[in-house]
């Protein structure tokens, strides 16, 4: 992916935190979606610990989390936003992991085996183990949501599967969880919920920027590594995808 193209992704997931908030605000299910914030916060200290664990519930299954990680950027503010996303995200791809291991390793190797990538991915990671996880979570060559039931049928053991998700997650994490926070600043300025000075959004630009900045400079490094890993080079980004 080129700079530019990685910098209008980048772009195009903010605008999409902003209008996700404010199409939110207009549809019905603005209610639904404000009656499950009011609910989230009304459990003070167990907020997130149960937003985790419906965060957890997702990914295993195979829900998208993006809206959700949007939602607890808002919901909590970064930084509880993120260790709240990234326990979430960490222990579905672990409960994922085990499924596929252990109680229906059968059904997803026939899955699995309809998607040419799976291939490609179990001889690297037998290869290159943890580093490849970690380059594929940090690149998303295989979608997210993939990758946690592939990595249990690879040679790869439990914990260095999840403990370099979770490391290799954080990136991701973080740039969606102040989108969020962002999204919902922008509309609380905008229904004049609250007003912010030109200092304070001086430092929220500062920070989306810092963050996007970060985030598309280690997914380029990644992609890079992963084109020049003569592992993996050509088996998994050149092979095409099944819907």
């Amino acid at each position: 992916m080129s700079r530019r193209a990685s910098v209008l992704s980048a772009i195009a997931a903010a605008a999409l935190a902003l209008i996700l908030f404010a199409v939110t605000r207009r549809l019905p299910i603005s209610h639904l979606v404000e009656g499950l914030s009011n609910w989230i916060q009304s459990l003070g200290v167990w907020g997130p610990l149960v937003f985790a664990l419906i965060y957890a519930a997702a990914v295993v299954a195979m829900i998208p989390g993006s809206a959700l990680t949007l939602a607890a950027g808002a919901l909590f503010g970064p930084l509880v936003g993120t260790i709240t996303v990234s326990i979430g995200s960490t222990a579905g791809a672990a409960l994922a992991f085990l499924i596929a291991r252990y109680l229906a390793r059968d059904a997803v190797a026939r899955w699995a085996r309809r998607d040419p990538r799976f291939e490609a991915i179990d001889r690297a990671i037998g290869e290159g183990g943890w580093r490849i996880v970690a380059l594929l979570r940090l690149s998303p060559a295989v979608p997210f949501i993939l990758q946690n039931y592939l990595y249990g049928l690879t040679r790869i053991g439990f914990w260095p599967s999840v403990l370099t998700s979770w490391v290799a997650m954080l990136p991701g994490t973080v740039l969606y969880v102040y989108l969020g926070v962002v999204g919902r600043a922008g509309l609380e300025v905008a229904s004049g919920v609250r007003s912010r000075s030109p200092a304070q959004w001086t430092l929220i630009v500062i920070g989306l920027l810092a963050t996007l900045g970060v985030s598309v400079y280690i997914t380029r490094l990644a992609r890079r590594v992963i084109r020049e890993d003569p592992r993996i080079n050509h088996r998994i980004e050149n092979r095409e995808a099944i819907p």
